[in-house]
């Protein structure tokens, strides 16, 4: 998801991973949701007064995973009006936003059932299901699914998805998946979508309007060209999005070089009126972005999502920055590759200073946010979650190098554990110790789960020692009060008077810490982290150039 504006709110403050074990704990639930077949009737929403009330019947299909005899389901009161449940439903309450859903007898482990439900939409704005200016459309991101549909509304229980809706024959309307068909019927469009890959409910999408123009364009498997993926891009006669559309088949190439082949049976894109909230949403197989959002940087954020975040989704909203902070660096990883290494250093440096100007004092993962969903606003803090985990990413790549970094993303990103499935924060750095056969957990200590950054205070001190031989002192003080040691590689370069310059690289493992160098030439300059590879930071220099004692 890509942010128009974004409030800064403090929250709690973590210094040390939690204890709960994460990596599984999404597992736990009572049953596993396969499939959502919705039939939506939305006919009367494109014109004035663009009521927000539609009709609508769902069956969903779900795995028993421990013996029961009802199943409970997130159910907003004040979004759905339960009318009456069928198939293995016999009976319902619902209250509190839960949808209680009775069976016809207790259920064993391992068996499939499908339980219907007929519901309406009550005419309320609830910020999941939008009408206006002749769109309608689901925004779900966090929960709001829950407000459209009864559903385990949790990024940790991926279904698979079919929608058929019901609407004006002037009305283009896109979902997930792909078009199985179109049935016209008098000025009456049937439009029907299946998506044959698992997804969160919160990727789960309706986009629609009238007056939409349609683009197709192809994608060819580089390992058979024959097997091609089509690219739909809609968008109203006063936009232009061909800059994007010449675009994005090599953006699918890079991508798939880096992550592993475009996963999904689509790829769309569609833009939106001003009852859009975001800069853009990730939905699986169907992006949607704002009016005009025709951006290069927009498109390179949320279309690297199909990758981080939808084949592999976070477990829980304490993962999120699995999502975002890598979308984010995954914009300064395209710049680096249409435009070069200064581009990309340039887009990372200016998120580093959204961070550092805007810092909320919380840490990139809040175990709390595993049990309890925080405010949207609070979710996606910009300066947090999406920019300072990016820059974070940048300095793992410093820390691992090149191939190692780029190889942890791959083998992350392919690993059927995790692909069309979920992976939390531990799986990750898992999968960073695997593949660089070293433990890197402390890294992630530092910088994931604790808040705040480090404050350098660095001291050079040059003399001459005499018979051509010079000494560099470095002292360096970390002076931060308000979070732990950050144990770092550090990088000076340090130059001398024939103009020419060395980098040396130490290991700041305690605090504070002095290193010493002798050079058979003169040091006149010594500059730290001279290539800003570490972004998340603060820090002062001082150069001292003792002159020798005369005797």
């Amino acid at each position: 998801m890509s942010l128009l504006t974004i409030g800064f709110i403090s929250t709690i403050h973590a210094d040390k991973p939690t204890s709960i074990d994460t990596a599984h704990y999404y597992l736990k639930h009572s049953y596993d949701v396969q499939k959502y077949k919705l039939d939506i009737d939305i006919y009367p929403c494109y014109d004035s007064p663009y009521p927000k009330s539609f009709t609508a019947k769902e069956m969903i299909t779900f795995r028993v995973d421990s013996s029961l005899n009802l199943i409970k389901l997130n159910a907003v009161n004040s979004s759905l009006q339960i009318d009456s449940v069928e198939m293995a439903g016999v009976s319902f309450t619902h209250a509190r936003d839960t949808l209680n859903v009775y069976l016809n007898r207790t259920y064993l482990p391992g068996e499939t059932v499908n339980v219907k439900i007929f519901y309406r939409h009550k005419d309320t704005a609830d910020h999941a299901f939008y009408s206006g200016g002749g769109y309608v459309f689901f925004d779900f991101p966090a929960e709001g699914a829950r407000r459209c549909f009864p559903c385990w509304d949790k990024p940790s229980d991926k279904a698979k998805w079919e929608l058929t809706a019901k609407v004006p024959g002037s009305v283009r309307l896109a979902s997930n998946g792909i078009l199985a068909d179109s049935v016209i019927t008098g000025d009456t469009i049937y439009y029907h979508w299946i998506s044959h890959d698992p997804m969160a409910t919160y990727l789960m999408t309706l986009t629609s309007g009238k007056g939409y123009n349609i683009d197709i364009k192809y994608w060819h498997k580089p390992g058979n060209p024959k097997d091609s993926i089509p690219v739909r891009f809609y968008y109203k006669q006063s936009e232009n999005p061909f800059s994007v559309e010449s675009i994005i088949i090599p953006m699918t190439d890079f991508y798939s070089r880096k992550f592993g082949e475009y996963p999904f049976e689509k790829i769309g894109f569609a833009t939106l009126n001003g009852l859009f909230q975001w800069g853009g949403m990730e939905n699986q197989t169907m992006i949607n972005l704002q009016l005009n959002g025709w951006r290069e940087g927009l498109i390179a954020h949320e279309f690297s999502h199909q990758w981080f975040g939808d084949l592999v989704t976070c477990g829980t909203w304490a993962d999120i920055w699995l999502n975002e902070s890598f979308a984010t660096y995954c914009e300064s990883l395209w710049l680096e590759h249409t435009t070069g290494y200064p581009a990309y250093q340039d887009h990372l440096n200016n998120q580093a200073n959204v961070y550092l100007n805007n810092n909320p004092g919380f840490p990139v993962y809040n175990p709390g946010w595993v049990f309890q969903t925080p405010p949207v606003n609070m979710l996606y803090t910009a300066s947090v979650i999406y920019d300072k985990g990016a820059c974070i990413l940048h300095q793992l790549r410093y820390l691992l190098g090149d191939s190692v970094f780029f190889r942890v993303l791959y083998e992350y990103i392919t690993d059927t554990n995790f692909i069309f499935k979920n992976a939390v924060t531990k799986d990750f750095i898992a999968k960073v110790n695997q593949v660089s056969r070293k433990d890197y957990s402390w890294y992630f200590h530092e910088w994931i789960y604790s808040s705040n950054h480090p404050v350098y205070k660095n001291t050079f001190e040059i003399s001459a020692l005499g018979k051509n031989k010079w000494k560099v002192k470095y002292m360096v003080e970390q002076t931060q009060s308000n979070a732990p040691f950050f144990q770092m590689p550090l990088q000076m370069l340090v130059g001398f008077s024939d103009k020419s310059d060395t980098l040396i690289k130490v290991d700041n493992t305690f605090n504070p810490q002095v290193f010493e160098f002798v050079f058979t030439k003169r040091p006149i300059t010594a500059v730290f982290d001279p290539y800003e590879n570490i972004l998340i930071k603060e820090a002062t220099t001082i150069v001292h150039k003792i002159k020798a004692k005369s005797k």
